[in-house]
């Protein structure tokens, strides 16, 4: 999404001033000065009616925060007679984010009947139907995680006896022992099937509970165990591990995914399994890759399960 000094189409009054604010736009986004850039696309914008502009500046507002800015301007230039075919699909990520999984579908159809092969429409269309059918009526009524409740034999819940000779294998014998392993964990041993899971993770949510909740610290934050942080700790410096995930840059749709399992830290995000966040509602394989890519540059990487 980058290559602002190749667009230029559209009518403007000052050909060479647009090409002055789209360079200077692509060389502050180099320097990783997004607001400047912003303010130079702005400038472009005002000379020039080329979609790409304006798809340009919706991309970095949406980086930024400035979503409901992104949603006008996206929805400016998806409203056209032919329209901006990638502004579709940035768009209905949005859609998505907001729940608003219908007319997500409706958007990145218009794109697959444009452009059957649109690797990124097929992916998120994907993701958005996958969101529709996760969608619950109510939600669950919490219980009070007690002492004692934690302390409840999982033999006590409505478990098929597969379910629970696995769970009795793993010695995993109270409900609080089952909220301190994660889902990619329980998949991890052997004979541990897809059906299992579903209805132990079904069980759970029906108590407003989740694998891995009782892994959190105080005020819903993850903590990382001792033995997975000594081993970060080989890998990088402290301070490292302790900056927080707004160093990484990530776009909206990844930030909103990490929120939802209280990752702050790049050592809580690192400590973490690619299984555990394709868990994560409406995270996909793009926010996936970003997540990757970025961890890497920080010399860090999601942990593998041995």
């Amino acid at each position: 999404m980058s290559g602002l000094d190749t667009v230029i189409g559209g009518k403007a009054g000052n050909p060479e001033a647009v090409k002055k604010h789209l360079a200077e736009a692509a060389r502050l986004e180099k320097e990783r000065n997004r607001e400047g850039a912003i303010v130079e696309l702005r400038a472009a914008r005002e000379l020039s009616d080329d979609a790409n502009i304006t798809f340009k500046l919706a991309y970095l507002l949406d980086l930024c925060g400035e979503e409901n800015e992104a949603v006008a301007l996206y929805t400016e230039i998806t409203s056209c007679k032919k329209p901006h075919l990638n502004a579709l699909v940035n768009l209905a990520v949005i859609c998505e984010d907001r729940c608003e999984y219908g007319r997500a579908e409706r958007l990145l159809a218009q794109v697959l009947e444009t452009d059957p092969n649109h690797i990124r429409a097929r992916l998120f269309m994907k993701d958005v139907q996958a969101s529709k059918d996760m969608q619950v009526d109510s939600e669950p009524s919490a219980i009070n995680l007690s002492t004692g409740v934690l302390d409840t034999p999982v033999t006590d819940f409505e478990l098929s006896v597969r379910a629970r000779n696995c769970l009795k294998k793993m010695q995993i014998r109270t409900l609080g022992d089952l909220l301190k392993i994660t889902e990619a964990e329980l998949l991890s041993y052997k004979n541990f099937g897809e059906q299992s899971l579903v209805e132990i993770k079904a069980m759970l949510q029906s108590k407003a509970l989740r694998l891995g909740q009782g892994l959190e610290g105080p005020g819903g934050r993850p903590g990382v165990r001792k033995d997975i942080l000594d081993e970060l700790k080989s890998m990088v410096p402290e301070t490292v591990l302790n900056k927080p995930i707004s160093a990484l840059e990530l776009s909206v749709r990844a930030r909103k995914a990490l929120q939802l399992l209280s990752i702050g830290t790049l050592g809580e995000l690192a400590s973490r399994t690619e299984a555990e966040l394709m868990g994560v509602k409406n995270f996909g394989a793009t926010s996936l890759h970003e997540i990757r890519e970025r961890l890497q540059q920080h010399g860090l990487t999601l942990r593998q399960l041995r």
